[in-house]
């Protein structure tokens, strides 16, 4: 019985996966479609309209984990998961993809990720501000998320939108050749709702792992969640890192933008719905701190010759391999930063 519900769930997370990419297909063309249409300047297109396309999964992922299972942390697990693995995986792939190496610059290594690394400071710190301000009774280091504090991020992608805008403010908007703007429409619509019902199923097959193996389910959230809805990011990626001599700033500017707005968005959106939310703190440390070792492993590679190659993308791949490693020892039980309460 243990093993037919074990392959049961293994067969939900799998087949909710890909239509996760089906989905995120349908509306990363059609957003890209219909903003070129409207002519959305490049700012538009890249920090909110990319961003929200491709980060579509894991917003879901969050709001309804929190909003009908009341597990935010599961959300978060698949949040740092899924960052992690675009951290990563993703770059690690592009560059393997190519026959060259995948190239960055100075912009990408120091602006966008300096303001990375401020969102993942934040996010920190205001899981910080719920323990401190709002505990919760006869347990340590866990708090409540209100909707004013999960407004603190919110207001940092503002910025950041402020900022990247202060970069392309003499676009000139112009729209581009017509589109058939109502099957546009409908097509995104129809990627939203294969979006939606099959980060469901993700998130049931990892509660399911959970409830199946006596383990958190947020631990199974940063792997089974966080690769199911990191599928978008990662094809996103290879193909703008084959696509003509600047794709490595692409690819790899499309990951950073995806992690930002999943952290500063995607991780308030089910306590601005709901209203609050319990966080550990305990757990959450350990998840930031994997994500921060991670950026950092990506950042010092793609600084040293503003470029990633096979040899550094092999790097990435044993970094995310012993991250999954670590993950396996919390699930048997052998360690347990995740699970101190």
């Amino acid at each position: 019985m243990t093993l037919a519900t074990g392959a049961w769930y293994v067969a939900v997370a799998a087949a909710s996966a890909v239509v996760v990419w089906k989905g995120s297909g349908f509306l990363d063309r059609s957003s890209e479609r219909l903003a070129r249409h409207y002519g959305l300047p490049p700012i538009v297109r890249g920090a909110i309209v990319a961003a929200v396309g491709s980060s579509m999964p894991e917003l879901s992922s969050t709001v309804l984990a929190t909003l009908l299972h009341g597990q935010f942390d599961l959300g978060v697990g698949a949040i740092v998961g899924s960052a992690v693995f675009n951290i990563l995986v993703v770059p690690a792939a592009s560059a393997l993809s190519r026959r060259r190496e995948l190239g960055a610059s100075r912009t990408l290594v120091y602006k966008e990720a300096q303001f990375y690394m401020l969102a993942v400071s934040v996010l920190l710190l205001t899981f910080a501000f719920a323990v401190i301000y709002a505990p919760a009774e006869n347990e340590r280091l866990v708090g409540t998320m209100t909707r004013p504090l999960a407004l603190v991020p919110v207001c940092l992608y503002a910025l950041y939108v402020f900022i990247q805008y202060q970069d392309f403010a003499d676009h000139d908007s112009e729209s581009s050749d017509s589109v058939s703007v109502g099957r546009r429409w409908l097509e995104l619509l129809v990627g939203l709702v294969l979006i939606v019902v099959a980060v469901e199923g993700l998130v049931r097959a990892a509660i399911g792992f959970g409830d199946l193996l006596d383990t958190p389910a947020f631990v199974w959230g940063l792997v089974v969640v966080a690769a199911g809805t990191s599928l978008p990011d990662l094809f996103v990626s290879l193909r703008a890192a084959n696509d003509g001599p600047d794709g490595g700033v692409t690819s790899i500017a499309n990951v950073l933008g995806s992690n930002t707005f999943d952290l500063l968005i995607a991780v308030p959106a089910g306590i601005l719905i709901a209203g609050r939310a319990t966080v550990d703190f305990a757990a959450a440390v350990p998840m930031m701190a994997c994500l921060t070792v991670a950026t950092l492993v990506l950042f010092t590679l793609l600084r040293t010759n503003l470029s990633l190659t096979d040899r550094e993308a092999y790097v990435l791949l044993a970094t995310y391999v012993a991250f999954l490693g670590w993950i396996a020892l919390e699930t048997v039980g052998l360690v347990g930063l995740l699970s101190v309460g």
